[in-house]
């Protein structure tokens, strides 16, 4: 027999005794986020300045400048590096305002001044003239005044004897100077050259040390052929790579005075020196 279904008293659904979906945590346990405080970040802040200054001071400051102030710097080989850099810098930046500024006026070298060079000439062809003169005509020496005998012959061996002298300096280089350069002084030396020509060269510091740096430029062009730090001194060949200054760059970073002396010869039309 069909009940009927009572409208005014419905059937209570029957409870249930766990959650919905008891494999699933409540809303509360499933994400737990971290309150921000204004406490935690400023803890957070402190700390990473913390980080960046050790990272500052022990790292970077000698790495790059030189700067160790707490001593690991120099254990660990990072202020070597920042001296080494800071020391290239500062001659950079020398090589760059040497560049930048006006030509420098040749003045005339050391042992291949031309007006020297005219002077010995002109010495030569006296002698030959003189030579000339008495093999051309001989005579006896009754027929020859004795005055005129001694004023020819006397400055004729005086003559003969200077260019002899100067010859040996003058036959092993063409140009030398020297310099004395203070703590911290630079000092540029170049050659004018064409391109493929080549030049011998000599320079030492004298007992000292200096650093230095061998480049070109000329035309629009720069090169750099070679750089050393605490050199006494070097012997070689300078090729120019194209036609331009070619020389040398030397700073004296010792605490002491250092003298540099440059011996050159070779295909290059003149030195200039400061």
């Amino acid at each position: 027999m069909q009940e009927r279904f009572d409208r005014q008293n419905p059937p209570v659904p029957p409870r249930r005794s766990g959650p919905r979906n008891p494999s699933r945590p409540g809303r509360s346990g499933h994400i737990e986020g971290v309150e921000a405080t204004s406490g935690g970040l400023i803890r957070a802040t402190l700390g990473s300045a913390a980080v960046a200054g050790v990272i500052l001071t022990v790292f970077w400051l000698p790495a790059e400048y030189g700067i160790d102030a707490t001593g690991l710097g120099r254990v660990l080989g990072l202020t070597q590096m920042g001296e080494i850099k800071q020391q290239l810098y500062a001659e950079a930046a020398a090589e760059d305002a040497a560049l930048a500024a006006s030509p420098i006026p040749a003045p005339a070298p050391v042992s291949g001044d031309p007006a020297q060079a005219d002077r010995l000439a002109a010495l030569e062809a006296q002698l030959a003239a003189i030579a000339a003169r008495t093999s051309a005509a001989p005579v006896s020496p009754e027929d020859m005044p004795a005055a005129p005998q001694v004023e020819t012959v006397a400055p004729a061996a005086e003559i003969a004897a200077a260019p002899a002298q100067s010859d040996a300096p003058v036959s092993a280089w063409r140009d030398e100077v020297s310099y004395t350069l203070a703590p911290g002084e630079g000092i540029e030396i170049k050659l004018v050259m064409e391109e493929g020509a080549v030049a011998e060269f000599e320079w030492t510091a004298n007992g000292a040390v200096l650093n230095f740096d061998t480049h070109g430029d000329g035309g629009g062009n720069n090169i750099s052929y070679e750089k050393g730090r605490g050199v006494p001194d070097q012997v070689g060949t300078l090729t120019a790579a194209f036609t331009g200054n070619h020389g040398w760059f030397w700073r004296n970073r010792t605490e002491a005075p250092a003298t540099m002396t440059l011996r050159a010869r070779g295909d290059y039309s003149e030195m200039r020196v400061p």
